[in-house]
């Protein structure tokens, strides 16, 4: 991407920026009149009354507020899905799934939204969404925001950029972006198509993880997170402005683009974070470490502990564990896990588990190896091993993941996924 975008760094922090000298007001957030009469704005996605620690809100600095809009009315949903999910039940069955094909009409970010499953509820405000989006268009004079959750970008194929009212992010695959609930923002496709996933988080915002005995430093560090300075739009015409509200698509006219924040102060705006500055931590003597020692964001809930998701990468790294199976072992899990996989080979998954499909093993469903992964992992001289050309992550939840309608079936489902483990054999010789 040539264009070169300028970023606020630090998970979290309380920023200040402005498009124009002394947009800001400066020792109070609603004066009497706003330099260049701008109109003062609060945005808050947490509640006034939340500890100063969790609190999230903006202060936006704009040529109209929000209010300037026409009556929403109701859209055709698609293939977009809103928990809970009740179209089909939930099976308990190993799932996975071919990637979704690029669109052969012009198709936007909106209009490309697929939902793979879902868990809790948006209303309850607890659990996620997960869709793929595919789009080969821009979003030109139509904006969107969502309601029901934030939004965490996982781009697989094709970069964008993302134009939201705190100002602009460039992503492309290998990292990751995070859109607050509510802010509005629309989609530039640079190139032909993009394709990725989300992870619509109904819950707690994301939180960097602890690091526990680790220390000060290592996984993702505060340094590493970029935020948009301010850039705003002064349009004025015929535009489209996109809400999913509740579960639903709502559309209203609006005859001036909504990006017209001209400066911002806050703690609750868009970021990008570059997957490849995660610090791994890995074993260095024997057993293979538990996937959540590669968690990035983590989105808590009631229980200490207990994600409402995880958002976990596999990237590239060594591997030097002695006398160990080193691919993920089988096992059975209380959490329920989404996994996709951005470029190169999973080391669990040698075959059918390509770039842009997904899968599913759900609570206490077993997974683990396929049976040649197995028998090359169990006979394979034990070196220092560079796992390269690989990025895979996971969206772990402690509640049940409930597919789609449409992900069950739907073409891209893989209806032999199961028969990866048919070739494990019995070595068993008793005493």
């Amino acid at each position: 991407m040539s264009t070169e975008f300028q970023y606020l760094t630090g998970f979290g922090n309380e920023f200040e920026t402005e498009a124009l000298p002394g947009a800001l007001p400066i020792g109070q957030f609603s004066p009497q009149k706003v330099k260049y009469d701008l109109y003062a704005e609060q945005f808050n996605v947490t509640a006034f009354t939340a500890p100063r620690a969790d609190n999230r809100r903006n202060w936006f600095y704009r040529i109209r507020p929000s209010v300037v809009q026409g009556d929403y009315t109701s859209m055709d949903n698609g293939l977009l899905r809103t928990a809970p999910i009740t179209e089909v039940p939930t099976p308990p069955t190993m799932l996975r799934w071919n990637p979704i094909d690029m669109p052969s009409e012009a198709t936007d970010f909106v209009d490309g939204l697929v939902t793979m499953a879902a868990n809790g509820s948006a209303n309850g405000q607890v659990g996620i969404g997960i869709h793929v989006y595919v789009a080969n268009k821009s979003m030109q004079g139509r904006y969107f925001y969502n309601a029901d959750g934030e939004l965490l970008f996982v781009p697989q194929q094709g970069e964008m950029i993302l134009h939201t009212e705190c100002g602009k992010l460039a992503v492309k695959p290998g990292e990751i972006a995070v859109i607050p609930r509510g802010i509005k923002f629309s989609v530039e496709v640079i190139g032909d198509s993009i394709r990725g996933y989300i992870c619509e988080n109904y819950g707690h915002p994301y939180i960097l993880p602890e690091r526990g005995p680790v220390g000060a430093n290592g996984y993702t560090n505060e340094r590493d997170f970029q935020y948009p300075v301010a850039a705003f739009e002064d349009l004025e015409g015929d535009f489209e402005l996109v809400a999913k509200f509740n579960g639903n698509l709502f559309r209203c006219d609006i005859a001036h683009s909504p990006l017209d924040v001209v400066a911002w102060t806050g703690n609750s705006a868009p970021y990008k974070y570059d997957l490849a500055r995660f610090n791994v931590m890995n074993t260095v003597s024997f057993d293979h470490p538990d996937p959540s020692i590669f968690t990035v964001l983590t989105s808590p809930s009631g229980t200490a502990g207990v994600a409402n998701v995880d958002f976990v990468i596999f990237p590239p790294r060594w591997m030097v564990a002695e006398d160990t199976f080193r691919p993920p072992y089988y096992h059975r899990n209380i959490m329920s896990e989404f996994m996709g996989l951005i470029e190169g080979v999973y080391d669990a998954k040698e075959h059918g588990f390509v770039p842009g499909g997904m899968s599913l093993h759900n609570c206490m469903s077993p997974h683990g190896p396929e049976a040649d992964v197995f028998e090359k992992a169990s006979n394979a001289e034990l070196e220092p091993q560079r796992y390269e050309n690989t990025l895979a992550f996971m969206f772990e939840s402690r509640y049940v993941i409930s597919p789609t309608k449409y992900a069950l079936e739907g073409k891209e489902r893989q209806q032999n996924y199961l028969d990866c483990w048919k070739g494990i054999k019995k070595y068993f010789k008793g005493a």
